[in-house]
């Protein structure tokens, strides 16, 4: 088992996601709980799935993750950016595929620093004349 199984990190904010992919019936662990377990069903799901839907590879690979930091809309995409590094590693041919769909690249969005003299990263203390 642990010959033919691929590794990759994937991160968003503060996330970061431990990715392990290999050939299975389509089964997502994370953290030792089901992805629906753990993330609960809804939108969360097809952020997940994304790099199997673009390579057509739904149900081909097993995935085990351990998740890390930041929410839970920032594990989900974190999660996602691991399994499409994974999948990379497997087949180089879905480069193109992954890369088209944005999937490959990490969002460098981040919360910007809290700066010295003022009330937030932009908002300053309220100004008063008198």
């Amino acid at each position: 088992m642990a010959d033919n199984r691929e590794y990759a990190t994937g991160k968003r904010k503060t996330a970061i996601a431990r990715v392990w992919v290999m050939p299975g019936k389509g089964e997502i662990k994370v953290n030792d709980m089901s992805m629906d377990e753990y993330f609960g069903t809804g939108f969360v799901r097809q952020t997940i799935e994304q790099p199997f839907a673009a390579t057509d590879t739904r149900s081909q690979f097993d995935v085990m993750a351990t998740l890390k930091g930041g929410g839970k809309a920032a594990q989900a995409e974190a999660l996602r950016h691991g399994i499409s590094r994974a999948l990379l590693i497997v087949n180089p041919e879905y480069r193109l595929t992954l890369k088209k769909a944005g999937l490959l690249t990490r969002d460098p969005r981040a919360k910007e620093r809290k700066k010295y003299g003022q009330k937030g990263a932009r908002a300053k203390f309220q100004f008063s004349k008198r």
